[in-house]
Protein backbone atom coordinates (compact mmCIF):
# COMPACT_ATOMS: atom_id res chain seq x y z
CA UNK A 1 0.00 0.00 0.00
CA UNK A 2 1.45 3.15 -1.02
CA UNK A 3 2.08 5.64 2.24
CA UNK A 4 -0.04 8.87 1.51
CA UNK A 5 1.90 12.13 1.19
CA UNK A 6 -0.40 14.38 3.28
CA UNK A 7 0.22 18.10 3.32
CA UNK A 8 -0.48 19.91 6.24
CA UNK A 9 -1.29 23.89 5.41
CA UNK A 10 -2.37 27.08 7.73
CA UNK A 11 -4.44 29.79 6.25
CA UNK A 12 -2.77 33.18 6.70
CA UNK A 13 -3.38 35.48 7.13
CA UNK A 14 -6.34 34.30 8.34
CA UNK A 15 -8.43 37.50 10.04
CA UNK A 16 -9.77 37.97 13.56
CA UNK A 17 -13.64 36.67 13.62
CA UNK A 18 -16.55 38.48 14.52
CA UNK A 19 -20.23 37.29 15.68
CA UNK A 20 -22.20 37.17 12.04
CA UNK A 21 -18.93 36.74 10.14
CA UNK A 22 -19.16 34.27 6.84
CA UNK A 23 -16.43 31.98 7.04
CA UNK A 24 -16.79 29.82 4.14
CA UNK A 25 -16.52 33.48 2.56
CA UNK A 26 -13.68 34.37 4.42
CA UNK A 27 -11.85 30.74 4.32
CA UNK A 28 -12.36 31.48 0.04
CA UNK A 29 -10.68 34.54 0.44
CA UNK A 30 -7.71 33.45 2.54
CA UNK A 31 -7.35 30.29 0.45
CA UNK A 32 -6.99 32.59 -2.75
CA UNK A 33 -4.81 34.69 -0.81
CA UNK A 34 -2.32 32.02 -0.60
CA UNK A 35 -2.90 31.01 -4.06
CA UNK A 36 -4.30 27.48 -3.05
CA UNK A 37 -7.08 25.97 -4.81
CA UNK A 38 -9.62 23.21 -2.95
CA UNK A 39 -9.57 19.93 -5.01
CA UNK A 40 -11.49 17.13 -3.59
CA UNK A 41 -10.54 15.14 -1.19
CA UNK A 42 -9.59 18.13 1.13
CA UNK A 43 -10.27 18.56 4.48
CA UNK A 44 -10.41 21.67 6.44
CA UNK A 45 -10.16 22.26 10.17
CA UNK A 46 -11.45 25.28 12.33
CA UNK A 47 -10.08 26.00 15.36
CA UNK A 48 -13.58 26.18 17.55
CA UNK A 49 -13.07 29.35 18.55
CA UNK A 50 -13.64 30.87 14.99
CA UNK A 51 -16.39 29.02 15.15
CA UNK A 52 -17.86 30.22 18.46
CA UNK A 53 -16.90 33.62 17.56
CA UNK A 54 -18.71 33.82 14.50
CA UNK A 55 -21.99 32.51 16.33
CA UNK A 56 -21.98 35.13 19.08
CA UNK A 57 -20.69 32.37 21.92
CA UNK A 58 -18.90 35.36 23.31
CA UNK A 59 -20.27 35.99 26.82
CA UNK A 60 -19.53 38.97 29.42
CA UNK A 61 -19.05 37.70 32.85
CA UNK A 62 -20.57 41.23 33.97
CA UNK A 63 -24.03 39.80 32.66
CA UNK A 64 -23.87 36.87 34.90
CA UNK A 65 -25.51 36.45 38.66
CA UNK A 66 -24.51 33.24 40.00
CA UNK A 67 -26.62 30.78 42.09
CA UNK A 68 -26.06 29.69 45.52
CA UNK A 69 -24.74 26.11 43.84
CA UNK A 70 -22.30 28.31 41.95
CA UNK A 71 -21.39 30.15 44.72
CA UNK A 72 -20.49 27.07 46.95
CA UNK A 73 -19.03 25.30 44.12
CA UNK A 74 -16.67 28.19 43.44
CA UNK A 75 -15.38 28.56 46.74
CA UNK A 76 -14.71 24.77 46.33
CA UNK A 77 -12.91 25.18 42.75
CA UNK A 78 -11.46 28.56 43.49
CA UNK A 79 -12.91 30.33 40.34
CA UNK A 80 -15.14 33.17 39.56
CA UNK A 81 -18.70 31.92 40.67
CA UNK A 82 -19.65 34.02 37.73
CA UNK A 83 -17.52 31.18 35.58
CA UNK A 84 -18.71 28.53 37.72
CA UNK A 85 -22.49 29.22 36.87
CA UNK A 86 -21.57 29.45 33.19
CA UNK A 87 -19.59 26.02 33.11
CA UNK A 88 -22.65 24.33 35.22
CA UNK A 89 -25.02 26.05 32.43
CA UNK A 90 -23.68 23.85 30.13
CA UNK A 91 -22.87 20.96 31.71
CA UNK A 92 -24.98 17.39 32.47
CA UNK A 93 -23.40 17.09 35.82
CA UNK A 94 -19.56 17.74 37.77
CA UNK A 95 -17.31 14.81 37.63
CA UNK A 96 -14.65 16.41 39.40
CA UNK A 97 -14.32 19.36 41.70
CA UNK A 98 -10.66 20.29 43.59
CA UNK A 99 -9.20 23.61 43.72
CA UNK A 100 -8.36 24.84 40.52
CA UNK A 101 -9.55 22.25 38.84
CA UNK A 102 -13.57 21.78 37.89
CA UNK A 103 -13.62 18.85 35.00
CA UNK A 104 -17.83 18.44 33.82
CA UNK A 105 -19.48 16.33 31.24
CA UNK A 106 -20.30 18.86 28.89
CA UNK A 107 -24.11 18.85 27.35
CA UNK A 108 -22.54 17.56 24.20
CA UNK A 109 -21.04 14.74 26.24
CA UNK A 110 -17.21 15.71 26.69
CA UNK A 111 -15.84 15.16 29.73
CA UNK A 112 -13.13 18.35 30.34
CA UNK A 113 -12.22 21.00 32.12
CA UNK A 114 -14.60 24.02 32.80
CA UNK A 115 -17.25 23.08 29.65
CA UNK A 116 -14.53 24.36 27.18
CA UNK A 117 -15.19 27.70 28.48
CA UNK A 118 -11.78 29.97 27.99
CA UNK A 119 -10.80 33.59 27.71
CA UNK A 120 -7.52 32.95 25.71
CA UNK A 121 -7.98 34.78 22.31
CA UNK A 122 -11.09 36.43 23.10
CA UNK A 123 -10.92 39.95 21.96
CA UNK A 124 -12.16 42.76 24.58
CA UNK A 125 -11.00 40.29 26.93
CA UNK A 126 -10.07 42.74 29.69
CA UNK A 127 -9.72 41.81 33.36
CA UNK A 128 -11.09 38.54 31.69
CA UNK A 129 -14.51 39.67 31.74
CA UNK A 130 -15.22 37.93 28.39
CA UNK A 131 -15.25 34.22 27.93
CA UNK A 132 -16.08 31.71 24.97
CA UNK A 133 -18.40 29.29 25.07
CA UNK A 134 -18.03 26.12 22.81
CA UNK A 135 -20.41 26.04 19.49
CA UNK A 136 -24.30 25.48 20.17
CA UNK A 137 -23.71 22.57 17.89
CA UNK A 138 -20.32 22.10 16.49
CA UNK A 139 -21.57 19.13 13.81
CA UNK A 140 -24.18 21.54 12.40
CA UNK A 141 -21.48 24.54 12.19
CA UNK A 142 -19.59 21.74 10.64
CA UNK A 143 -21.86 20.60 7.86
CA UNK A 144 -23.05 23.88 7.32
CA UNK A 145 -19.23 25.15 6.30
CA UNK A 146 -19.07 22.07 4.39
CA UNK A 147 -21.79 22.46 2.21
CA UNK A 148 -20.98 26.31 2.20
CA UNK A 149 -17.95 25.59 0.45
CA UNK A 150 -18.76 22.67 -1.37
CA UNK A 151 -21.06 24.78 -3.15
CA UNK A 152 -19.18 27.79 -3.80
CA UNK A 153 -16.22 25.02 -4.99
CA UNK A 154 -18.03 21.73 -6.46
CA UNK A 155 -15.76 19.79 -4.62
CA UNK A 156 -16.13 16.87 -2.08
CA UNK A 157 -15.17 18.62 1.26
CA UNK A 158 -14.66 17.45 4.71
CA UNK A 159 -14.92 19.68 7.60
CA UNK A 160 -13.68 19.14 11.35
CA UNK A 161 -14.29 21.68 14.21
CA UNK A 162 -11.39 20.74 16.72
CA UNK A 163 -10.58 22.28 20.31
CA UNK A 164 -7.24 21.54 22.38
CA UNK A 165 -8.63 18.59 25.38
CA UNK A 166 -6.88 17.27 28.22
CA UNK A 167 -6.47 13.81 28.62
CA UNK A 168 -6.59 11.19 31.69
CA UNK A 169 -3.65 9.94 32.68
CA UNK A 170 -1.84 12.50 30.00
CA UNK A 171 -0.18 15.67 30.25
CA UNK A 172 -0.68 17.74 27.81
CA UNK A 173 -3.63 19.37 25.67
CA UNK A 174 -4.38 17.82 22.54
CA UNK A 175 -6.37 18.85 19.32
CA UNK A 176 -9.94 16.59 19.37
CA UNK A 177 -12.61 16.59 17.17
CA UNK A 178 -16.10 18.06 18.28
CA UNK A 179 -17.61 18.52 15.08
CA UNK A 180 -17.53 17.14 11.50
CA UNK A 181 -19.00 16.34 8.34
CA UNK A 182 -18.44 14.63 5.64
CA UNK A 183 -16.03 11.86 6.62
CA UNK A 184 -16.03 8.77 9.06
CA UNK A 185 -14.70 9.87 12.12
CA UNK A 186 -14.63 6.65 13.57
CA UNK A 187 -13.11 3.82 11.74
CA UNK A 188 -13.76 0.02 12.79
CA UNK A 189 -10.43 -1.94 12.11
CA UNK A 190 -12.14 -5.41 13.56
CA UNK A 191 -11.50 -7.82 11.11
CA UNK A 192 -8.65 -6.86 9.51
CA UNK A 193 -5.20 -8.61 9.73
CA UNK A 194 -1.72 -7.55 10.68
CA UNK A 195 1.73 -8.06 9.51
CA UNK A 196 1.39 -11.68 10.28
CA UNK A 197 -1.98 -12.33 9.49
CA UNK A 198 -3.58 -11.89 12.56
CA UNK A 199 -7.30 -10.47 12.63
CA UNK A 200 -7.71 -7.28 15.06
CA UNK A 201 -9.90 -8.01 17.18
CA UNK A 202 -10.75 -4.72 18.96
CA UNK A 203 -9.11 -1.54 17.61
CA UNK A 204 -11.35 1.64 16.45
CA UNK A 205 -9.54 4.67 15.10
CA UNK A 206 -10.30 7.87 16.13
CA UNK A 207 -9.72 9.01 12.40
CA UNK A 208 -11.02 12.54 13.34
CA UNK A 209 -9.45 13.09 16.00
CA UNK A 210 -6.23 12.38 14.55
CA UNK A 211 -6.99 14.68 12.36
CA UNK A 212 -7.61 17.31 14.65
CA UNK A 213 -4.65 16.54 16.52
CA UNK A 214 -1.97 17.13 13.06
CA UNK A 215 -3.81 19.94 12.46
CA UNK A 216 -3.30 21.72 16.05
CA UNK A 217 -0.10 21.58 15.66
CA UNK A 218 -0.20 24.59 12.90
CA UNK A 219 -2.55 26.11 14.05
CA UNK A 220 -0.69 26.46 17.45
CA UNK A 221 -2.44 27.72 20.63
CA UNK A 222 -1.22 31.21 21.15
CA UNK A 223 -0.83 34.41 18.80
CA UNK A 224 -0.10 32.43 16.08
CA UNK A 225 -3.74 33.45 14.32
CA UNK A 226 -4.00 30.35 11.94
CA UNK A 227 -7.12 29.17 12.95
CA UNK A 228 -8.00 27.23 9.93
CA UNK A 229 -6.07 24.19 8.51
CA UNK A 230 -5.80 22.77 5.26
CA UNK A 231 -5.71 18.75 5.22
CA UNK A 232 -4.66 17.70 1.69
CA UNK A 233 -3.96 14.18 0.75
CA UNK A 234 -5.39 12.32 3.25
CA UNK A 235 -7.52 8.80 1.84
CA UNK A 236 -10.87 9.11 3.94
CA UNK A 237 -14.77 7.83 2.87
CA UNK A 238 -17.80 9.44 2.62
CA UNK A 239 -19.75 9.40 4.96
CA UNK A 240 -22.91 10.62 7.51
CA UNK A 241 -20.94 10.11 10.82
CA UNK A 242 -20.76 13.20 12.99
CA UNK A 243 -18.42 13.79 16.37
CA UNK A 244 -20.93 12.28 18.57
CA UNK A 245 -19.91 9.19 16.74
CA UNK A 246 -16.18 9.77 19.35
CA UNK A 247 -18.64 10.25 22.50
CA UNK A 248 -18.00 6.93 24.24
CA UNK A 249 -21.88 5.66 25.79
CA UNK A 250 -22.20 5.89 29.45
CA UNK A 251 -22.88 2.37 29.44
CA UNK A 252 -19.33 1.40 28.02
CA UNK A 253 -17.65 4.26 30.26
CA UNK A 254 -15.22 2.07 32.27
CA UNK A 255 -14.03 5.45 34.89
CA UNK A 256 -16.77 6.94 35.33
Amino acid sequence: MAVPNVNIVALSPYPLINKGDDLVAITLAALAAQKLVLRDGDILVYAQKVISKSEGRKVSLASIRPGNGAIELSKQVEKDPRLVELILSESQEVVRAVPNVLIVRHRLGYVLANAGIDASNVDECIDDQYVLLLPENPDRSALNIRKGLSRATGCRLAVVVNDSFGRAWRMGTVGTAIGSAGLATVIDMRGTVDLFGRQLQSTDIGFADEISAAASMVQGQAGEGTPVVLVRGLAWAESSDDATALVRPRNMDLFP
